[in-house]
């Protein structure tokens, strides 16, 4: 079985089959998805995605483009949210400098990040965590708030095998998706030929990122077959195998049996 760390099933691109399609994952080898917010609204979404299907979990925290507005109100609500009984970490969080560029919102982007670091070790849950163009801040941040003491994955990895190395001294996870498959991906390849496979997460980052042949068209979960068969040959083992050690390695960082 396939465990899809990383969704966005909640986003409007499912919106004509969303129901059709989470009930086709299991009979096509996906046992498990966490679906991930990015926003308030998402928050509450996502949390109704996991009640009603049995094999989805939910992530609960505001990406850095989206902290801008944030109140100490809206930071207690998501303290309440994270209570629930299937939120099994916070996130998407972090920083995106690629879009945001202005000095005083990357400022807030920090502050907001540090925010949720702390709920999440006030509330003992693991991190999903968005670095984009901020490699060193993100570094920075994580070691203010304890770096080796959190339990993270840096979601959808586009650093260099350097980086990686500065983030596995700290025994995080590794978020790998349809990137992999792209003909231009060198960096990434080269990062996750050297990352130790107890590390790697499966992800999709749907409906984003697809593999290839579908590079550009909306991704699901039922693509995630294209991943485990690119990692396989990076890694030298069979795709059954890294199906089963993806498995483990998400069931154990979100805390699931």
């Amino acid at each position: 079985m396939i465990f899809d760390t990383h969704a966005h099933y909640d986003d409007e691109a499912f919106e004509e089959d969303r129901g059709a399609l989470i009930a086709s994952l299991a009979e096509q080898g996906i046992g498990r998805v966490v679906n991930v917010a990015a926003d308030l609204p998402s928050v509450s979404t996502s949390l109704t995605l996991a009640q009603q299907y049995p094999f989805i979990y939910a992530a609960v925290g505001v990406h850095p483009s989206n902290v801008q507005e944030l109140t100490e109100r809206d930071y207690e609500w998501l303290e309440e949210k994270l209570a629930a009984p299937k939120a099994v970490a916070v996130g998407e969080i972090g920083l995106d400098y690629y879009w945001d560029k202005e000095p005083e919102v990357q400022a807030r982007q920090r502050e907001s990040f540090s925010r949720q670091l702390q709920l999440a070790k006030k509330l003992d849950k693991p991190v999903i965590i968005h670095s984009r163009d901020a490699a060193k801040d993100t570094l920075d941040v994580m070691a203010a708030e304890g770096g080796s003491q959190l339990r993270a994955v840096i979601h959808c990895f586009s650093y260099t095998k350097e980086t990686a190395r500065e983030f596995q001294k700290w025994d995080y996870y590794f978020g790998i998706g349809g990137v992999l498959t792209f003909k231009n991906a060198k960096k990434l390849k080269e990062a996750a030929a050297e990352l130790p496979i107890e590390r790697i997460l499966l992800e999709t980052d749907c409906p984003y990122l697809a593999p290839e042949p579908y590079r550009g068209k909306r991704n699901s979960s039922l693509y995630l077959p294209r991943v485990v068969a690119a990692l396989a040959e990076l890694k030298g083992l069979t795709c059954q195998e890294i199906e089963d050690i993806t498995w483990h390695n998400g069931c154990r960082f979100y805390g699931l049996e």
